[in-house]
């Protein structure tokens, strides 16, 4: 075998990349190891292209083994299930950066997978993933333009740290994930407590650093280990055939760009296509229908582009700074506990919070270490009909969870904590229409409902999106470039950047950034944060408009109590099996949940059930005291008196003498079990024994009966 390693020091940690021991079938393999975490990353891209294929098909897949962490597997079967969303988050951090870098036009079907193989608990995979994949891409035989770096860069008391730990990450206001190569940005993603946007561009600039390790280490292995780059063919729109179309369309597709809506847009440039569609096949009868979408596509994004860069004007007639009207309702639905819709343009989306519980947050697997719940969840769908077509509905896909992951960190730095606000919060969008950044739409509708909820945030978040269309030289230099506030789908599609910013007055809160060029310099990225900034200062002040503070709790939600116990006396709460709790659950019709430093939080629909339910835990652990009246029933009668519960769980003897004035001869001729008795506390002997009076309880209630004629 001939097994090659590099090191590479990363701030604090040592980042081993090797190849040629493990995996050697695949057309490029590499270890990482930072710490004793350690990930296998595989590289292969078939030397065939399929037939019919249109789209460039690459798959990253990511797994976490629980073997990795020495445990098992839960469930019945003891095997890892469908992935988790955190293999979901890191597949798509590991895909986003490569995918720019390989050829235009190539279509052969490549797989990325990346395997957990030992997990220390104390550094994160994702990180190796990422820059294993570039190390793997780039020791092959594969065409790919990297190598290229990934950090994740936190902020601890105000200092860059590179790759922190799980722990350190829990003291850093900042976990930004930056991807670059020697000189540019590709990728970031993450959260940040509303860090100023000047200490957020620092942020970038250390990472930019940073990422410049990582990428030597791989380039010394491809010295090492690299493979020549295998012989391929591109598939790239015809010049013929480009000529027909821009014959056919070239002087009417301008105009069929600029219409007012996205359906009356399609329209237009769908009866254009099929002019061009019927014109090709007239004079090339063997050509397919994907050199024909290739040849219009080609004619849509140059005239969509120049449109943009020679006049600065936009497809649907803004110029590249202003945003779509916008429109926002908050408690539109009366049963739910939340709810708002937000809307830019033809982005539209419901928003519906509930609160519940806390016990109700989230738990879930970690075998890589982190955290293992959460208590605010925001989950959302993209039914499709909000871009007007038929589709499946069923299970969630990888955009659905990524994107409601942004939307979900985006929001949570302003979400209290559990012990300020004891509910876990589940907040849900229905994306109902969909022309660009329907995350964003979310967040600020998500953000209303929450208000709506009365979730006491730290301050509302708003998002924004930023696009770019660029001009290069024959040489790849980059001549011009516009950026473009809040994009429609188009600019999406046919534009080179989709940067979406999240924040609050005070700063960031999360932020993606996705390329479709293989770099781009911090400079015009700086520009559109500055730009994103501005321009989600006017989203809040239309949602302000609508709800400028926190409501109050809806009827329809839980209420909660919060009581303080002796955490000693959380067994006896409990009771055996669970006993007492249940008890004072069915009868109240309340939920409790106890915490272990004696915080017992009460939650009910209706407030005689919180009051009830408050009420019994208070008696349970009241004490009893002298002189005081109590009622309750009768446990047991025996030839000396009866046993009364003066409180639950506490008992004190009623004698026999102390029964009725006179005297009594048996003490079933006065109570029998399960009467319900009103006795007064005529002391508590040294060993806390309770005495009782049924005859001293009497006597002071006539002593008040005069009074009270």
């Amino acid at each position: 075998m001939n097994i090659q390693k590099v090191t590479s020091q990363v701030g604090s940690n040592t980042i081993t990349f090797e190849t040629g021991k493990m995996a050697k079938l695949a057309d490029g393999a590499v270890t990482v190891q930072c710490g004793e975490t350690v990930i296998l990353v595989t590289a292969v891209s078939q030397t065939k292209i399929r037939e019919g294929q249109t789209w460039f098909p690459l798959s990253v897949e990511y797994k976490e083994k629980a073997a990795a962490a020495g445990v098992f597997p839960g469930g019945y079967f003891k095997r890892e299930g469908r992935p988790t969303e955190k293999e979901i988050l890191t597949c798509r951090m590991t895909d986003r950066p490569l995918r720019p870098l390989f050829p235009k036009g190539y279509l052969y079907d490549t797989q990325i997978i990346a395997l957990l193989l030992s997990a220390d608990g104390v550094n994160d995979a994702d990180i190796l993933s990422m820059n294993g994949a570039s190390a793997a891409l780039a020791i092959s035989d594969i065409p790919f333009a990297g190598p290229i770096g990934a950090v994740r860069v936190g902020r601890i008391d105000g200092q860059f740290v590179v790759n922190p730990t799980f722990e350190e990450r829990e003291e850093s206001d900042l976990d930004l994930v930056y991807v670059g190569n020697k000189t540019d940005v590709i990728m970031i993603e993450g959260a940040a407590d509303e860090i100023p946007e000047e200490e957020f561009i620092k942020a970038l600039h250390f990472a930019q650093e940073n990422v410049q390790k990582l990428i030597a280490a791989q380039e010394e292995l491809v010295k090492l280990a690299g493979k020549p780059t295998r012989e391929f063919e591109v598939c790239n729109a015809k010049q013929d055939l480009l000529d027909i179309a821009y014959e056919i369309a070239g002087d009417r597709i301008e105009d069929a760009i600029y219409a007012a809506s996205k359906v009356e847009r399609g329209k237009k440039v769908g009866a254009l296509r099929d002019e061009v569609e019927a014109a090709i096949k007239e004079r090339n009868p063997e050509v397919t229908d994907f050199e024909i979408e290739q040849a219009f596509e080609f004619l849509q994004k140059k005239a969509f582009r120049i449109s943009i860069l020679d006049q600065g004007k936009r497809a649907d007639g803004r110029t590249p700074g202003d945003l779509r009207p916008l429109f926002a309702e908050e408690g539109l639905l009366p049963r739910v506990h939340g709810s708002a819709l937000f809307a830019r343009g033809e982005t539209q989306a419901l928003a519906v919070t509930t609160l519940a519980p806390a016990e109700e947050r989230q738990y879930f697997d970690n075998y890589a270490g982190g955290e293992d719940s959460k208590h605010f969840i925001l989950h959302y769908h993209f039914p499709p009909f909000s871009v007007g077509e038929c589709g499946r509905m069923g299970g969630l896909n990888r955009r659905e969870i990524g994107h409601g992951a942004l939307a979900e960190r985006s929001i949570e730095p302003v979400i209290p904590s559990e012990s300020e606000f004891p509910y876990a919060i589940r907040t849900t969008s229905e994306v109902l229409e969909s022309n660009g950044s329907s995350s964003m739409a979310t967040v600020c509708a998500g953000t209303m409902s929450l208000m709506g909820a009365g979730v006491p945030l730290k301050r509302p978040v708003s998002g924004i999106s930023v696009g770019l269309v660029t001009d290069f030289d024959d040489d790849g230099n980059l001549k011009r470039y516009n950026t473009l506030l809040d994009i429609i789908g188009s600019e999406d599609f046919y534009g080179d950047m989709d940067f979406k910013l999240c924040g609050t007055p005070e700063g960031v809160t999360g932020y993606q950034l996705d390329l479709k060029l293989p770099g781009l310099p911090l400079s015009i990225l700086e520009e559109a944060i500055h730009q994103a900034r501005d321009g989600r200062g006017l989203v809040l002040d239309k949602m302000l408009s609508v709800i400028s503070e926190t409501q109050s709790i809806s009827e329809h939600a839980p209420r909660i109590e919060t009581v303080k116990i002796d955490p000693d006396k959380i067994g006896m709460l409990i009771g055996p099996g669970g006993k007492n709790i249940k008890g004072i659950q069915a009868e109240s019709g309340a939920e409790l949940n106890i915490d272990d430093d004696g915080t017992v939080n009460i939650y009910a629909s209706k407030a005689e059930s919180l009051n009830r339910a408050k009420e019994m835990i208070e008696m349970m652990f009241a004490e009893v005291e002298v002189g005081k009246t109590y009622t309750g029933k009768i446990v047991s009668c025996t030839k000396f008196g009866a046993f009364m519960e003066v409180l639950p769980g506490k008992d004190g003897l009623i004698h026999i003498s102390e029964l009725a004035e006179g005297r009594v001869e048996k003490t079933e001729d006065v109570v029998s079990v399960g009467d319900e008795v009103t006795a007064k506390c005529i002391g508590i002997d040294d060993k806390g024994r309770v005495k009782m009076s049924l005859r001293a309880a009497s006597r002071e209630a006539k002593q008040e009966e005069p009074a009270e004629a």
